[in-house]
C-alpha cells in the first residue's frame, strides 16, 4: 500500500500513542491557560466600521474623547403635559443617584403628551452596561407609582447590558444544548458510548485550545464580541465530522473483517486523507475574508482558520493514537438496539442511499433537472436581498423592552434614539470661519484642546428607512459642504445609519475579490486533488447553488417573514450586513467536507476499475451513513444557533442548517451523482499539464492509473 501523508501521520500516532495523546493533552492545556492569562482584547469602534463614520470615530479616539453613554427615558401620559410630575421625581432620583454625570431638562413632544429625557451616564462609557441597572431601577421604580403614565428606557449603556446578558446567556445555552445534540446523534450512528464519546471530546478539546490561542492572538488582531461563538459553531460541528469520517471508515473495515492494524492504516490512508483536502480547503476558503477590507471578517477568518486547523489536526493524530490504544473497546458502552441497526445498516450498503440512488442514476437528465429547479426557487428571493447594520432594536426582537422604547421614542421624537453624529476637526477649531459654521446647527459640543467638535444632527423617518438614508445624503453631499467649504475643516458623519451605509458599501465592494478568491483556490485545490477539470468545475457549481438557496431562504423568513413564526422569529425587513459574505465563504469551505469525502470514494471505486456509473452508486452508498450523520450534527448544532436570542445569530444558524441540509440531501443524493451520470467518464479527464504531477492514491490498494486502463483518456 502507498502511504500518502495521512497514512505516515496515523501510522506513526498509532505506534507512538502515549506521545501523541500526552502531546494534545498539553497542547490543549497550555494553550488555554495561556489565553485564560493573557484574555482577549476587542476592536474598537473605529477599528469595526468602515468608510466615513470609521474616519469620525477614529478621530474621536484619537482625541480621546470617548462620549458618555447616553440614556434616553420617555415619559407618555394620557393627557398633555400629564407626565410633569414622573418627570420630576426621576430626574431627582437620577440627579441623586450618583450614577448620572448630566440630566437634560424634559423634552415635551408636539402633542404634549410625551415628555423626552436625556442623561449621560457617569465614568468610563465602555464599562456603563456594567452600571446602568441601578438607574434601571429608579426609572422602574418611578414607572411602578405612576399608574397614570408609562416610563421607557433606551440608550447606550442600557443597550450593552441587554447585549452582554444575552450573549452570556446564549453562548451558555448553546454549548448545554449542542453538545448533548451531537452526541445523541452519535450515539445513534454508531450505537456504542465510547465511539460516540471520541468526536464530541476531540471536538471540544480542539475548542478549548483554540479559545486560548486566539485570546493571545487579539491582542495583534482585535476581535468582535461574537468571535468566539462562531469559533465554537465552527471547531465542534467540523471536529465531530472529521473524527465521524475517520471513525466510521476504520469500523467500516474492521466489519469487512481486516485486522485492527490494516483498518486503521485504510482509515488514515482513504477518510485521513480527506480529512486533510477538506481541511486546507475548508481554511483557504476562510482566508478569502481577508480580502474584505473589514476587521470583524479578518477576525471570523483567523478564528476559523484556527479551530478548523487544530480540529484536522486532532483527527488525523491524537484520533489514531487513541483508535490504537482503545481496540475493540471503542465499541464499549454498546446499546443493544442501536447496536444491532447498525450492524444490519452497514450489511445493506445504505439502504436508503439505494432507494434514492435507483431512480437517480436510472434518469439522470430528469433528476439533475429537477434538482436545479428546486434550488433555484428557493434561491429566488435572494434577488430582492436587503442588507444593514441590524440595530440594537432589531437584534432584541419587537416584544423586547429596549425594542418597545426604541420605537415608542422614534414615533414620539423622530430621529431622537438614534442622531447623526457630525465630527469637525480643524486646524484652530475657534477658527471664525469654523465658529460661524458651527454657529448653523444645534446641539454642537466643541473640544478647544483637541480642536474637535461633535454635532447631534437629528435624521427624520425611523433611523433605518427610505426617509433617513435620504436625510444622510443630503447632510453628508449637501448641507456639510455647504456650511464647512473654505472652513479647512475635516467633516466626517457617524452614528448607526452612517455605519450601516459605509459598511454595506465596503462589503459590496470586498464581496468581489473573495468571491473571486475562493471559487479559484476551491476550484485548483479541487484540480489538484481529483486531477479532473470536469470535478473541480461540478464542485464551484454545486456549492453555489447550495449558497444561492441559503440565501433564498435566509431572505423569506428574516426578511420577509415567510414561515418566520414556525422558526420562533420574526421578520426585521433585512439581513444582517456581514452574513451573505459569511454565509457564502463558509458554506464554500463546510461542503468541502461532504463532496471532497464522497468523491474520493467514488474515485476509489472507479481506480479499482468500475465504471462510472457503478463507482458513483458504489461510492454514496458507502458513504450514505457518513454523510447522514456528519450532516445531522452540523444541522442540529447550526439550528440550535438558529434559537438564539440575538438576531444575527439567528440569522447565521438557520441560513447555515438549511443550506448544510440541502447540500447533503439535494446536492449529494441527487445533484451530484444525476450529474456525474451524465458526464460518464469526462469525470476524470486529466489536463495535459497535472499529467506529470504526483498521483494521489484515493483507494487502500495500488491501483493502476486510469492510462493504463484505456489509454484514450
Amino acid at each position: 500500500m502507498r502511504r500518502n501523508l495521512a497514512a505516515r501521520i496515523g501510522v506513526w500516532s498509532a505506534r507512538h500513542r502515549t506521545a501523541a495523546i500526552v502531546g494534545w493533552l498539553l497542547f490543549v492545556v497550555l494553550s488555554a491557560v495561556a489565553g485564560g492569562a493573557a484574555g482577549i482584547v476587542e476592536m474598537s469602534d473605529s477599528e469595526a466600521g468602515a468608510g466615513d463614520s470609521a474616519r469620525a470615530q477614529k478621530i474621536l479616539e484619537d482625541a480621546g474623547l470617548d462620549r458618555p453613554a447616553g440614556e434616553l427615558i420617555l415619559i407618555s401620559a394620557e393627557k398633555a403635559g400629564g407626565w410633569r410630575t414622573a418627570a420630576t421625581e426621576v430626574t431627582a432620583v437620577l440627579k441623586a443617584s450618583g450614577d448620572v454625570r448630566t440630566v437634560e431638562p424634559p423634552l415635551a413632544s408636539d402633542g404634549g403628551r410625551e415628555a423626552l429625557i436625556r442623561l449621560e451616564m457617569a465614568g468610563d462609557p465602555t464599562t456603563a452596561g456594567d452600571r446602568v441597572q441601578p438607574v434601571l431601577d429608579a426609572v422602574r421604580e418611578v414607572d411602578q407609582s405612576h399608574r397614570d403614565v408609562e416610563l421607557h428606557q433606551f440608550g447606550d449603556a442600557s443597550a450593552d447590558k441587554r447585549l452582554g446578558d444575552l450573549l452570556t446567556d446564549d453562548f451558555q445555552r448553546a454549548e448545554l444544548t449542542a453538545v448533548p445534540l451531537a452526541l445523541g446523534i452519535l450515539l445513534v450512528a454508531f450505537g456504542a458510548v465510547v465511539a460516540a464519546l471520541l468526536p464530541v471530546g476531540l471536538a471540544l478539546t480542539a475548542c478549548l485550545a483554540a479559545f486560548g490561542l486566539l485570546s493571545l492572538v487579539s491582542h495583534q488582531l482585535h476581535l468582535f464580541q461574537t468571535t468566539y461563538s462562531v469559533m465554537f459553531l465552527m471547531g465542534l460541528a467540523v471536529g465531530v465530522d472529521y473524527c465521524l469520517f475517520y471513525l466510521r471508515r476504520e469500523r467500516d473495515e474492521r466489519a469487512a473483517g481486516r485486522d485492527a492494524e490494516t483498518a486503521l492504516r485504510i482509515a488514515a490512508a482513504t477518510s485521513g486523507r480527506a480529512v486533510l483536502i477538506s481541511g486546507v480547503t475548508v481554511m483557504v476558503a476562510m482566508a478569502g475574508m481577508f480580502l474584505s477590507g473589514l476587521m470583524l471578517f479578518k477576525g471570523f477568518a483567523l478564528a476559523t482558520i484556527l479551530v478548523v486547523l487544530i480540529a484536522m489536526l486532532g483527527s488525523v493524530t491524537v484520533l489514531p493514537a487513541l483508535l490504537s490504544w482503545l481496540g475493540d473497546r471503542v465499541d464499549a458502552g454498546r446499546i443493544p438496539l442501536l447496536g444491532r441497526r447498525r450492524a444490519r445498516a452497514h450489511g445493506s450498503g445504505g439502504a436508503f442511499a439505494g432507494a434514492v440512488l435507483t431512480p437517480v442514476l436510472a434518469r439522470p437528465k430528469l433528476f439533475a433537472a429537477l434538482g436545479v429547479i428546486a434550488l433555484l426557487a428557493l434561491a429566488a428571493p435572494a434577488v430582492g436581498m436587503k442588507t444593514e447594520q441590524l440595530g440594537m432594536e432589531k437584534q432584541f426582537g419587537s416584544d423586547s423592552p429596549l425594542s418597545v422604547a426604541y420605537q415608542r421614542i422614534t414615533d414620539a421624537f423622530p430621529g431622537g434614539p438614534e442622531p447623526a453624529r457630525v465630527v469637525v476637526r480643524a486646524n484652530d477649531i475657534t477658527a471664525a470661519p469654523v465658529r460661524a459654521a458651527l454657529a448653523g446647527f444645534d446641539r454642537v459640543t466643541v473640544d478647544r484642546e483637541h480642536d474637535v467638535a461633535q454635532i447631534d444632527v437629528p435624521l427624520a423617518g425611523n433611523g433605518s428607512d427610505a426617509r433617513s438614508r435620504q436625510a444622510l445624503t443630503e447632510l453628508r453631499e449637501q448641507r456639510l459642504p455647504a456650511a464647512f467649504d473654505g472652513t479647512g475643516a475635516d467633516v466626517h458623519v457617524t452614528g448607526s445609519l452612517a455605519e450601516s451605509v459605509d459598511y454595506n458599501q465596503q462589503l459590496k465592494r470586498g464581496i468581489v475579490p473573495v468571491f473571486l478568491f475562493i471559487t479559484a483556490v476551491t476550484f485548483l485545490l479541487m484540480l489538484f486533488c481529483f486531477r479532473s477539470y470536469v470535478i473541480a468545475l461540478t464542485s464551484i457549481v454545486l456549492n453555489l447553488l447550495s449558497v444561492a438557496a441559503a440565501y433564498g431562504v435566509m431572505v423569506a423568513v428574516f426578511q420577509h417573514g415567510v414561515g418566520a413564526a414556525l422558526l420562533g422569529t420574526e421578520a426585521v425587513g433585512a439581513i444582517q450586513s456581514w452574513l451573505p459574505l459569511f454565509v457564502l465563504v463558509v458554506l464554500f469551505g463546510l461542503s468541502m467536507d461532504y463532496h471532497v469525502f464522497v468523491v474520493s470514494r467514488i474515485r476509489e471505486a472507479w481506480d479499482g476499475g468500475a465504471d462510472t456509473q457503478t463507482a458513483i452508486g458504489e461510492g454514496i452508498r458507502r458513504t450514505a451513513g457518513a454523510v447522514t450523520g456528519a450532516a445531522a450534527i452540523m444541522v442540529a448544532v447550526f439550528a440550535v444557533f438558529g434559537t438564539l436570542s440575538m438576531q444575527d445569530m439567528k440569522q447565521m444558524g438557520v441560513g447555515l442548517a438549511v443550506a448544510v441540509l440541502l447540500d447533503a440531501t439535494v446536492v449529494r443524493m441527487v445533484l451530484l451523482p444525476s450529474v456525474m451520470a451524465l458526464l460518464g467518464e469526462r469525470n476524470w479527464r486529466t489536463p495535459r499539464m497535472l499529467r506529470r504531477l504526483p498521483r494521489m492514491e484515493h483507494g487502500d490498494e495500488p491501483a493502476p492509473t486510469a492510462a493504463e486502463r484505456e489509454p484514450s483518456r
